[in-house]
């Protein structure tokens, strides 16, 4: 019997969470620092919104530093399984060789397939999230060059990068950031202190806060904008950290997936003599119902896992899951195989 190793899985998760979320944040700064300014401002000016939008240019192709490192993911996951599995060898001595099809046609198609839903779903919702920052920037009176800048980022004058902005966000975040606008401009006591229970604030910024609560005045506009722009890049760190943990996790966990059918394809091992175990992180961190999974008796190869909420799982990160039961999921599958069994029956076949 041969059980995955807890620490290979970790390491690749730890090793990709910081690849693709490095890849993620790269895509971002590289369309902040391609944006026009000018441009943007004058079709803001003219009124058209849709000019400004397009302007920003928010397309796939900027994605692509992410698409490679999703890629490079999946390969990790597959080599990773075969390299860790046992030594065999068959009835008349010669070694059972494991491999792991990088270019095999089913990989390719999830690859290419997932890919390009991943990409589409982050333009779409990031230019519904611009649009709506843009409209209500200019429905709150704000003239269009400030609106631009609250959406593209303020030039860093030492790093020359762009800082702040809602570029990155989800169109949810975009309306927190929205929301912890409203509340600092406010000058109201309550919605002040509202601010400050938000999570992802800059907390350098508490005692400016509390200052203008006990005063009864208004935040100057200049300390309003410091402040957003750092809630703003925190939310764009906690975006791309999130993402990057449930794209790894699906990349890996397919990945593994599919390399462990490959071997079956191959006549290397059978299917019945596979088992699935999941295995959670173990840690007072993990949701409730992967904590009931990990519990839970093996099940063979193609069986799902029913989690208490109804919702079925092949592996941890099973991109046909939903939602609520993959997103900063920790946990891996063990994969459990009567190596001897299936040998002796391929011998037996041949």
């Amino acid at each position: 019997m041969m059980a995955s190793n807890r620490s290979i899985f970790d390491q690749l998760v730890d090793k990709y969470d910081a690849v693709l979320a490095e890849a993620f944040f790269h895509s971002i700064d590289a369309i902040k620092s391609a944006v026009t300014l000018r441009v943007v401002v004058e079709r803001l000016e003219r009124g058209d919104i849709n000019g400004a939008i397009d302007a920003i240019q928010v397309e796939r192709e900027a994605f692509s530093a992410l698409e490679l490192a999703l890629a490079e993911a999946y390969n990790a996951g597959g080599i990773s399984l075969v390299e860790n599995l046992p030594r065999l060898k068959d009835p008349d001595g010669n070694r059972v060789i494991f491999r792991f099809g990088v270019r095999h046609p089913e990989g390719e198609a999830w690859l290419r397939d997932h890919s390009a839903q991943l990409v589409t779903r982050i333009t779409d919702d990031q230019k519904r999230a611009i649009r709506q920052a843009l409209e209500e920037g200019l429905a709150a009176g704000r003239n269009p060059h400030s609106t631009a800048l609250d959406v593209v980022g303020r030039i860093n004058r030492v790093t020359g990068r762009r800082e702040g902005g809602i570029i990155g966000l989800t169109n949810q975040q975009e309306r927190l950031v929205s929301l912890a606008r409203a509340e600092l401009v406010s000058g109201d006591s309550a919605l002040l202190k509202h601010y400050l229970t938000r999570q992802r604030r800059d907390k350098r910024f508490d005692r400016t806060v509390m200052n203008a609560i006990r005063e009864g005045k208004p935040l100057p506009s200049e300390v309003v904008t410091r402040i957003l722009g750092r809630y703003s890049d925190r939310m764009v760190q906690l975006r791309g950290e999130m993402l990057a943990r449930t794209e790894t996790m699906m990349a890996l966990g397919t990945a593994r997936d599919n390399a462990m059918r490959q071997q079956i394809n191959a006549g290397k091992v059978a299917e019945h003599d596979i088992k699935k175990k999941w295995r959670s992180a173990g840690d007072n961190r993990v949701r409730h119902t992967h904590a009931t999974l990990s519990s839970a008796e093996p099940i063979g190869m193609d069986e799902s896992f029913i989690s208490p909420s109804g919702a079925r799982l092949r592996y941890p990160g099973d991109p046909r899951a939903p939602t609520s039961e993959i997103v900063g999921c920790r946990c891996h599958l063990e994969y459990k195989v009567d190596y001897f069994a299936s040998i002796v029956r391929r011998y037996e076949r041949a």
